[in-house]
């Protein structure tokens, strides 16, 4: 199971009916975090309003609001493939329910706090041995680096690390994968943290 992506659905019906009808999901995918902006640690939300009608089916979907493109894409198609459980029009039920589901966008929002005690043990024989034979153009999306992204997007709060300081603290781990990588070959015996960029190792 994928943990890159949490989505959080909120159901909320626009109006109200006399006869309300429960909606009950049948098939839900999650939207897929485009691996790009995950890569990136860009994080964001996505509000999408749509009709549910009585046959379970979804349309009209618009997008009311999104922090990237990309994000809202990915919820435009998966919430074109949900299917609810289809209810009678009877009793003052209605035809159709418009709803607004919130997704959230997060680099792993139960990565635990002490996820970089795990990354400071590391030693790149263990670290080797995930990577496998992970191709070189793989690397930058091997677990360990999502972990560590993981770690700098959720244990430190805004007032700590701006986002723009994450976002290039991001950027600089993923330039230096490669080295990581060769330099932990090369050295079994070393620990995985020595080997990040300093002001990435500080953090931990």
């Amino acid at each position: 199971m994928r943990w890159l992506v949490w989505v959080l659905l909120l159901f909320a019906t626009v109006g109200v009916w006399a006869g309300g009808v429960l909606l009950i999901p049948e098939s839900i995918p999650k939207p897929i975090y485009p691996r790009e902006l995950f890569r990136k640690g860009i994080t964001g939300e996505v509000r999408v309003r749509f009709t549910v009608y009585a046959d379970g089916s979804v349309n009209k979907l618009s997008i009311l609001q999104s922090d990237h493109p990309d994000l809202a894409e990915a919820s435009r198609k998966a919430v074109a493939q949900w299917r609810f459980k289809p209810w009678t029009v009877e009793g003052g039920k209605p035809s159709e329910q418009q709803v607004t589901a919130p997704m959230v966008f997060r680099l792993d929002l139960d990565e635990p706090i002490h996820a970089n005690q795990w990354l400071k043990q590391l030693r790149c024989r263990d670290f080797n041995e995930m990577l496998g034979d992970f191709p070189e153009y793989a690397w930058v999306d091997a677990a360990v680096f999502d972990h560590t992204r993981a770690y700098l997007s959720n244990v430190f709060n805004t007032t700590q690390l701006e986002n723009e300081q994450r976002l290039a603290l991001i950027a600089t781990l993923n330039k230096r994968v490669p080295r990581i990588v060769r330099e932990c070959r090369a050295s079994p015996v070393r620990r995985y943290v020595s080997l990040l960029p300093e002001d990435v190792r500080k953090l931990f």
